[in-house]
């Protein structure tokens, strides 16, 4: 029993991998999410689960599972998904642990993204890192101190509700402030509404209500006027929501995860002016900005560590974790 079963569940497709203890990725497959019930992603794990261990069971392939999902998990273990219909307080870890004969542990895939990216992406070893997930909504996973910042109610980490302009949003009411200026859908739409008001732009041959993030994006890079000023503009708003979590958290590094890392380099500068224009400044000058390595594989990887990391600290020799306990008594005396 060598690999971890990893489940990277979201609102559109779910994917599936087996991961060895050094972090790589042995089998994996994705499927389009199976939405006709509320056991229907269950049992597309399942299946999943069935499919990578080549018909095996996968208790005698898997030390565990981990799986990652696109809401909260609350603690007493039922998860809150609102892209998934029925997901209110779907009891996930205990169906498929019952199912698939191995502990499964679930979480948030923010969280599953900053474990991820800890333990072989941008912020490797670090103990105080925040990523930011940017796409179609925008989220934080956060480690401070090594451990992972939950909140009272399992909330921390809602990157999208920040608020960073003194402006009525209206579209903010349903997603956060953040959210509607400057995540994936947002982009679209601020081009789209300037194309519609008459101004000039190389996206203006395209049918306007086509649009995507990614068009905006290809016209920045050849140097469209309109496109760049949109990015510049999501991207200073990006910057003013990074510099909250940089003051309050003082991470050694932001890692830009999710869909519009792909298209970074356009938002980027403006993003760290206005991060070093207001965040507190001895914070500032430390924090590194960096773009997420790993791609779609983050949750995946995230979902992983999730099961061996529990494993590395139950193999310790008992004289280490004797030490270690004996190290923490001495620096609570000390204190």
């Amino acid at each position: 029993m060598s690999h971890a079963l990893a489940v990277d569940l979201g609102g559109t497709k779910c994917s599936a991998a087996l991961i060895n203890r050094q972090g790589k990725i042995v089998a994996h497959r994705t499927v389009p999410v199976d939405v006709s019930s509320t056991s229907g992603p269950i049992l597309q794990m399942i299946q999943l689960a069935n499919d990578l261990t080549r018909g095996k069971s996968p208790a005698d392939t898997c030390v565990g599972a981990g799986v990652a999902v696109p809401g909260l998990v609350r603690r007493d273990g039922t998860v809150w998904a609102p892209n998934l219909p029925g997901w209110e307080k779907v009891h996930l870890a205990s169906r498929l642990t019952r199912s698939l004969g191995i502990p499964v542990r679930v979480d948030s895939d923010r969280n599953a993204a900053v474990l991820a990216e800890c333990w072989c992406g941008a912020a490797r070893g670090k103990s105080d890192a925040i990523v930011l997930m940017i796409g179609t909504g925008i989220g934080a996973g956060i480690l401070s101190g090594g451990r992972i910042l939950r909140g009272a109610h399992e909330l921390s980490g809602c990157a999208g509700w920040l608020t960073v302009t003194r402006e009525e949003v209206p579209a903010s009411q349903g997603c956060g402030e953040l959210e509607s200026l400057a995540a994936g859908p947002a982009i679209a739409r601020a081009a789209q509404q300037r194309l519609r008001n008459g101004e000039a732009s190389a996206l203006a041959r395209s049918d306007i209500a086509k649009i995507t993030t990614r068009d905006v994006a290809d016209a920045a890079r050849r140097g469209d006027a309109l496109a760049v000023d949109v990015f510049n503009r999501a991207g200073r708003f990006l910057g003013f929501g990074v510099a909250n979590l940089v003051s309050v958290l003082d991470p050694e590094v932001i890692v830009l995860g999710g869909g519009m890392a792909s298209v970074a380099d356009v938002y980027m500068t403006s993003l760290q002016k206005a991060m070093f224009e207001r965040a507190q400044p001895l914070a500032a000058k430390k924090i590194k900005i960096v773009v997420s390595t790993l791609s779609d594989t983050a949750n995946l990887l995230g979902c992983a560590r999730l099961v061996w990391e529990p494993l590395e600290s139950v193999s310790k020799p008992a004289v280490t974790r004797r030490s270690e306990k004996k190290n923490f008594r001495t620096r609570r005396q000390r204190r």
